[in-house]
Order: structure tokens, then sequence, then C-alpha cells
């Protein structure tokens, strides 16, 4: 398809999720839900999310690892503490996103698993980690975020790059804490190339694809991309959405 059909396709796209938002405005109703999840990632576009998520007032889940930001800092830094005391007070959500970011390898010989951590004193290091260890990895950003906040996140985790093992999970739910990807389509693409996934065709696609009880996945900022995701996209997704009769939820999902 060439890219002025393609553009062609968008705008007819954005005019009947415009009119299905009229429609919504008149019913006031929604009959579907969907749950927006953000990962740290660089933190570049952190206040852009939240003041977008306020304005339509809209609650997330933010699962936080300590990760490098764009400033030269990390995202469980005090320098980040009145970011996380906000979104707490805004009735957001959270989950762990293990401390140091480690990213699961394959399973081990002997009920163990091979992480490796992208951030911390073994970054870039593959270890063998036990059910204690992983459990501390996960455990750790609870208490970190009590330090931060005096409050708990919810007993959610995800796995950094939603790479698992059913040895993984298991390791995570014998820790107390339930595991939590995302859907295909909720696979916003905020890491993907710009050039090759350009905003405005990232937008279509989710506008349209999500379905309800999905499961979305951002980043508050991804280093890679040139073309920042969420100024771009996010509020008007979430205006399409609206528009198709969704809701927004909280993570873990309530029982119906």
């Amino acid at each position: 398809m060439s890219i002025r059909r393609r553009f062609s396709r968008i705008i007819v796209t954005v005019f009947v999720l415009t009119s299905a938002v009229n429609a919504y405005a008149l019913d006031g109703v929604c009959k579907k839900t969907v749950y927006l999840s953000f990962d740290t990632g660089n933190m570049s576009v952190a206040q852009n999310v939240a003041d977008i998520l306020n304005r339509q007032n809209v609650k997330a889940t933010f699962f936080l690892a300590n990760e490098k930001t764009s400033r030269g800092d990390f995202s469980l830094d005090d320098s980040w503490k009145v970011y996380w005391q906000d979104r707490l007070r805004e009735g957001h959500h959270f989950g762990s996103h293990t401390y140091d970011h480690v990213y699961f390898v394959k399973d081990g010989p002997s009920g163990e698993v091979f992480e490796k951590p992208q951030f911390g004193p073994k970054a870039g290091v593959t270890i063998l980690y036990n059910e204690a260890a992983m459990c501390r990895a996960i455990r750790k950003v609870d208490d970190r975020f009590k330090e931060l906040t005096g409050s708990s996140i919810q007993k959610i985790w995800r796995a950094p790059g939603g790479k698992t093992s059913p040895r993984l999970i298991k390791m995570g739910e014998a820790c107390g804490f339930k595991h939590i990807g995302w859907n295909p389509a909720g696979f916003l693409g905020d890491e993907l190339s710009s050039q090759t996934h350009p905003n405005p065709v990232l937008l279509e696609q989710a506008s349209i694809n999500l379905q309800d009880g999905d499961i979305a996945m951002a980043h508050l900022g991804i280093w890679s991309r040139k073309d920042p995701w969420a100024p771009a996209v996010l509020e008007q997704l979430i205006v399409n959405l609206k528009g198709r009769g969704f809701c927004f939820g909280t993570l873990p999902k309530q029982d119906k």
C-alpha cells in the first residue's frame, strides 16, 4: 500500500472514530474495559503521560524498575519521590518490574532461572536466581515504593520484555505476586522505530484492534524511538477508545 493511500485510510479512520466519540458523549455509558499499563523506561515522557491521564480522568497501572532516566538519575531515586506520590494520590495502581530490570534468559538446571540485570551492581551479567533471589528482585520495588510514598504496590509484577517461563511465573506466585503481561493488540509499539512504525499508524492500529478486557502496554520513555509516542498518540488513543465505549481499569483485574 502506498504512503498516500495509507494515510488516506488513517484520515477516514479518524473521522469514523470521531463520530463514535460524539455518540459516546451522547450516550455517556461505557460498555467495555481496557487496561492501560506503563513500564518505567527512561521516564522522558513521564510527566506528559501523567498530564494526559489527568486531563482524560483515566487511571492506569505503572510497573516500576529502578531504570536510568533521561535526566541522568534513576526512576526510583528520591528525585522522583514527588512524581510517584502524585500518581498514588491520583488513584493509579503500581506493580513491580523487578528492581534492576532483570531479563529472563532461560530456566536453570535445578529449579533456578538464569536472569540478566540491566541495572545495578551486576548489570549485564547472567546470574542464576533461585526462588528466594527472584522474590527479592520483585519485592525490592515494593520496599522502595514504601520508602518513597508510605504505601505498598499491588501484588503484581511484570517481567522485563515480557520474557518468562512457567517456572519463573511460579516463582513470582510463591512470592505472592501475580504476573501480568499484555495482549497482542495491547502492544502499543512505542519501542519500535518511528521510521518504520510512525505514530499515526500506531494510533490507528491500537484504536481499532484493542478489545474488551485487553491489557495495553507502553513506556514512560524509550531511548531508541526518535519520535516520542506518548505526546503524539496517547491522548487521541484514549479519546478514540472512549468513542468505542471503553472504560479504563486498573490491574489486577477485578472479578465481575
